[in-house]
């Protein structure tokens, strides 16, 4: 393979890796603008986005949030 199709490669996988894999639940509050009273009461209701345990840990992974997104989206149009 062409020197220039490896660097190619290796630059594009390095792009596909996000610095953030996974948010805390204080992270995932501050970066969908919801307080952390609201992310328990959307859990509670079983409307909050899928979570993981990590050791003693609670965190949302990019792709959960992702989806959470898109299904809050979804329910917003098609509520209007």
């Amino acid at each position: 393979m062409p020197r220039q199709a490896q660097s190619a490669r290796r630059r594009a996988a390095a792009d596909d890796v996000s610095p953030v894999q996974a948010f805390s639940i204080q992270q995932f509050c501050q970066t969908h603008s919801i307080s952390p009273s609201l992310f328990y009461k959307l859990q509670t209701l079983g409307r909050g986005p899928a979570t993981m345990r990590i050791g003693g840990r609670t965190l949302i992974s990019v792709e959960a949030a992702a989806k959470w997104r898109r299904k809050v989206e979804r329910e917003a149009v098609s509520t209007t």
